[in-house]
C-alpha cells in the first residue's frame, strides 16, 4: 500500500489527503489500470472521515482523470500509461465507384436525422473557410454511433454559401458528408482534405451526448475539404471521446 503523507502535510484537509494517497498508488502501479479502487468504506475507516468525505477526495482524481466511477461498482483507475482500446487511422478515400469513405473503415450511422440549419461564420471558422466573418453557411448537426462499438461522435458540417453559386444547391441544400465530397466532385473539384487536431473539456451537452465520465475531454477534429486551387469548400467538426481513443495519420 503507498505510504502515508509526511507528518507536516497531514494538515491538509482529510479529503485532499484521501486524493494524494490514492495518487500516489495509481502512480506506482499500486492500483493497477482498470482495477478497483479501495472501497469508500474502507478508506472512511482509514482516515476516519465520513463517505462524503471520501468522495470529494475521489472526485478530484475524477476531475484529472485518473479515475472513474461506474454507478453501483465504484470507482476504477484510469492509468495515464495505459494503451487506448481503440486506434483509428484517419484518412479519406476514394473508391472505384466514386463514393469516398474514412480510412477507419468505420461504418457510421446516425442516432437521428441530421439537423440542417442556416448560420453565419463565426470568426474562428470563417478564417479556416477564408471567408468575411458573418458569411451564411448551410450546417449540418449529427450525433453519429459506430457500428459494432460503444463509440460515438459529435459531426458538424459548414458548406459556404459562396461556394455553391452557379449550382443546383442555390434552390437546394447539399447533402451532408460522405454525400458532400461527391457532389462536390461532380461539380468538378478535385478534392483535398486537412485536419487540425486538438484536445479540450467538452461543454455539458457535448459530455452528455457522448456519455463521456466526468473529467475526460473530447478530441476536437476540424477537416477542411479544398479544391486543386486549394480553396476550402467544407468545413467539418468532429468531436470524439478523447480517454480510450488515439488517432493515426500517414505522414
Amino acid at each position: 500500500m503507498p505510504k502515508q503523507k509526511p507528518h507536516e502535510q497531514q494538515k491538509q484537509p482529510k479529503y485532499r489527503q484521501i486524493a494524494d494517497y490514492l495518487r500516489a498508488g495509481i502512480m506506482d502501479g499500486t492500483y493497477p489500470s482498470g482495477q478497483p479502487l479501495p472501497s469508500e468504506e474502507t478508506l472512511a475507516k482509514q482516515f476516519s472521515v465520513t463517505r462524503p468525505t471520501v468522495r470529494q477526495g475521489i472526485a478530484e482524481l475524477r476531475a484529472s482523470g485518473l479515475v472513474e466511477v461506474m454507478a453501483g461498482r465504484g470507482g476504477f483507475v484510469r492509468s495515464p500509461h495505459s494503451r487506448p482500446s481503440l486506434t483509428r487511422p484517419r484518412g479519406v478515400r476514394r473508391e472505384p465507384d466514386g463514393r469516398y469513405v474514412e480510412a477507419d473503415g468505420i461504418r457510421w450511422a446516425n442516432a437521428e436525422g441530421p439537423t440542417a440549419t442556416r448560420t453565419d461564420a463565426p470568426v474562428a471558422l470563417a478564417d479556416l473557410l477564408r471567408v468575411p466573418p458573418g458569411e451564411p453557411l448551410f450546417t449540418y448537426d449529427v450525433l453519429q454511433t459506430a457500428e459494432g462499438s460503444p463509440l460515438r461522435q459529435l459531426h458538424r458540417t459548414y458548406v459556404p454559401f459562396s461556394v455553391l453559386v452557379g449550382t443546383r444547391f442555390e434552390e437546394e441544400p447539399p447533402p451532408p458528408a460522405p454525400e458532400l465530397y461527391e457532389a462536390l466532385s461532380a461539380l468538378g473539384h478535385e478534392l483535398h482534405f486537412t485536419e487540425h487536431v486538438r484536445t479540450r473539456m467538452p461543454l455539458p451537452d457535448q459530455a452528455e451526448a457522448l456519455r463521456l465520465p466526468d473529467g475526460v475531454p473530447v478530441l476536437q477534429l476540424l477537416r477542411v475539404t479544398r479544391n486543386s486551387d486549394d480553396r476550402p469548400l467544407t468545413l467539418e467538426e468532429l468531436h470524439l471521446p478523447g480517454n480510450d481513443l488515439e488517432l493515426t495519420y500517414p505522414l
